[in-house]
C-alpha cells in the first residue's frame, strides 16, 4: 500500500473510559486496541483523536427520558434516536481517555456530542449534519489526502467517522485489528465493515501499515 507519511492522517477515535469494559457503555475487549493503536500512533506524523463529550442532559441518554430503557428508540433532532446509558459525561472519569493510550503525539482532539439536541457518533459532523467539529478543515489544513481510522466503536463512532472521511474527499481506510464493535446485535460490526467496504473505503489491519 502506498502512503505519503506527509499527506496521511490517523483518527484515534473515542477510546475513552466510559467504552472499555467496566465503563458505562462498555465495548467487549475494547481495552484490547490499546497496544494496537499505541504503536500505529508512531507510524504516522499527524495524529488526532475525537472525544464523545456529552452535557447531563443529553437527548440520547434514556435516564432524561422517562420510562425508557437503554435500547428503546425514540425520535430527537428528527432522526430515529437509540437511547444509550448515560457516558462520557463532561468532566466525568468516564469521558477520560483510557490511561494507558500514548497522547504524546496528538496534534489535536474533537470533541463531539457536546449539543444536548442531537447525538453525533462522527468525529467531523453531528447526527444531522448541523453542527461540524472542524476535523475536516482541519486536515484540509495540513494537505492530508488519506485518512486511517481506528478506535471506538465498529458499528457507530468508528463506522460514521470513517464515512464521513470518505464523503469529504479523503481516500479512507479502516484499521480492522485496531477497533471493536458494541455488536448490540451480533453481526453489527461485521454489517458495518460491508457497509464501509461499499462506499469505498478500504480494509487493511495495522501489519499493512
Amino acid at each position: 500500500m502506498k502512503r505519503s507519511k506527509e499527506k496521511s492522517a490517523l483518527i484515534v477515535v473515542d477510546v475513552q473510559n466510559d467504552f472499555i469494559p467496566g465503563g458505562a457503555l462498555a465495548v467487549n475487549e475494547g481495552d484490547l486496541v490499546v497496544p494496537t493503536i499505541n504503536g500505529l500512533q508512531e507510524k504516522f506524523k499527524y495524529v488526532v483523536a475525537t472525544q464523545d463529550f456529552h452535557p447531563s442532559n443529553h437527548g440520547s441518554f434514556a435516564a432524561n427520558h422517562a420510562g425508557k430503557m437503554p435500547g428503546e428508540l425514540i425520535e430527537l433532532a428528527g432522526l430515529t434516536q437509540i437511547l444509550w446509558p448515560v457516558h462520557c459525561v463532561q468532566g466525568s472519569s468516564g469521558a477520560d481517555f483510557h490511561s494507558d493510550l500514548d497522547q504524546s503525539q496528538w496534534a489535536a482532539v474533537f470533541r463531539k456530542g457536546k449539543n444536548p439536541e442531537v447525538d453525533s457518533y462522527s468525529g467531523f459532523f453531528d447526527n444531522a449534519k448541523r453542527g461540524d467539529t472542524g476535523l475536516g478543515d482541519y486536515l484540509k489544513s495540513l494537505g492530508i489526502e488519506q485518512v486511517f481510522v481506528c478506535g471506538l466503536a465498529l458499528d457507530y463512532c468508528v463506522k460514521f467517522t470513517a464515512l464521513d472521511s470518505k464523503s469529504l474527499g479523503f481516500e479512507t481506510f479502516l484499521i480492522t485489528d485496531a477497533t471493536k464493535a458494541v455488536n448490540l446485535n451480533p453481526a453489527d460490526g461485521s454489517n458495518a465493515i460491508a457497509e464501509m467496504e461499499k462506499a469505498g473505503i478500504k480494509i487493511i489491519t495495522s501489519k499493512e501499515l
